[in-house]
């Protein structure tokens, strides 16, 4: 009685932990709206600390099942808010796609091959998604000045510049808190940044919050 009590207690607590920072994520984007900040700027807030409740749901030893749950339920709710709005600071930036459910079910995906035995894959796949792909979109928005277009999607050398970047930063600070920072790490950092930057920049429709988490993810396992 007194182990289940405290499982259960501890199931409260990783919960907890996570609405809290998913609360402080929706509240920031939430202000940002209200003073009239570009709906672009409040997406990527939303995209990138959403993108870190797998790193602290890591930290936390939140468990399977309930990080499996939490991914299906947010994929519905995603479907469901590309057709009802009920999420207007992830779809309000003059484009319709189905990338918040991709982002969502991507998540999915990682959780269901690879957090029982090597969540450090999900963090790095979701992780380059989340911060990789939105400091292309800030920095490109910012500074990009050599622009390139592919199926109606602009981008800039610029911003993939800071996709690889940042997605190989990502990649050895995980690999780094996970086991020993080893050179080969780094090393081996260097295709699967770069292949998520090709993908970042060429995967149409939003896809590319499918493509990037889930090929970053198993690139770095196989690697490793």
């Amino acid at each position: 009685m007194y182990n289940a009590y405290n499982d259960i207690s501890q199931s409260v607590s990783q919960i907890s932990a996570v609405v809290i920072w998913l609360g402080l994520v929706f509240l920031t984007s939430a202000i940002l709206r209200h003073f009239g900040h570009e709906p672009e700027l409040v997406r990527k807030v939303v995209h990138i600390g959403a993108g870190n409740v797998l790193p602290i749901a890591w930290w936390l030893h939140v468990p399977f099942g309930i990080c499996l749950a939490a991914g299906i339920l947010f994929s519905a709710i995603a479907l469901a808010s590309h057709y009802t709005n009920i999420l207007p600071m992830l779809n309000d930036v003059g484009r319709k796609t189905y990338g918040v459910f991709y982002y969502a079910l991507s998540i999915t995906i990682l959780v269901a091959l690879f957090w029982e035995q090597h969540p450090q894959y999900v963090a790095i796949g979701v992780m380059v998604m989340s911060w990789g792909d939105g400091m292309a979109a800030l920095i490109g928005k910012r500074f990009g000045r050599h622009t390139f277009v592919h199926l109606g999607n602009q981008r800039s050398l610029e911003g993939s510049l800071a996709m690889f970047v940042t997605s190989m930063a990502v990649i050895v600070a995980i690999l780094g808190f996970s086991q020993d920072l080893q050179w080969r790490n780094v090393m081996m950092s260097v295709p699967v940044a770069a292949i998520a930057a090709l993908l970042e920049a060429y995967s149409p429709g939003g896809t590319d919050n499918l493509s990037v988490p889930l090929v970053s993810a198993v690139l770095s396992y196989f690697l490793q």
